[in-house]
């Protein structure tokens, strides 16, 4: 497991101009895979959710954040293996206090993945 001070400098290390709403609609997830694999299996190709449990309410209260770290995973492509995407994953928080920054403020991270159903890498990436 990733230890919450890894995680925590993971999530404030980029920002974002404008990450989708947040909202009650959010599923709750203790990590990013079920999003994920949603994201997979929608018609749109997207999922959105907010990060439960230990890790975040450890990331919440490290950088005394204003909000849940909500979570917004989208489909960049789609690979001819069936299950298998390109998937932008994004976190972020509003709030975040880093020590000896003037204010808090919205911090994000975002990274792309190849990932299938099975929890793998596709075969090919056509």
């Amino acid at each position: 497991m990733t230890s919450p001070s890894i995680l925590g400098v993971l999530l404030v290390i980029a920002e974002t101009a404008t990450p989708a709403i947040a909202d009650s609609s959010r599923t709750p997830v203790p990590d990013p895979r079920p999003l994920m694999l949603a994201a997979i299996d929608a018609s749109d190709g997207q999922s959105h959710g907010v990060l439960t449990g230990e890790l975040a309410d450890a990331i919440t209260k490290r950088f005394a954040a204003t909000s849940p770290i909500y979570i917004d995973v989208s489909t960049e492509r789609r690979y001819r293996q069936a299950g298998c995407r390109r998937l932008k994953v994004l976190f972020w928080q509003d709030g975040v206090q880093l020590p000896g920054a003037a204010a808090p403020r919205k911090h994000t991270i975002e990274f792309g993945i190849n990932y299938c159903r099975d929890g793998l890498p596709p075969r090919s990436l056509e």
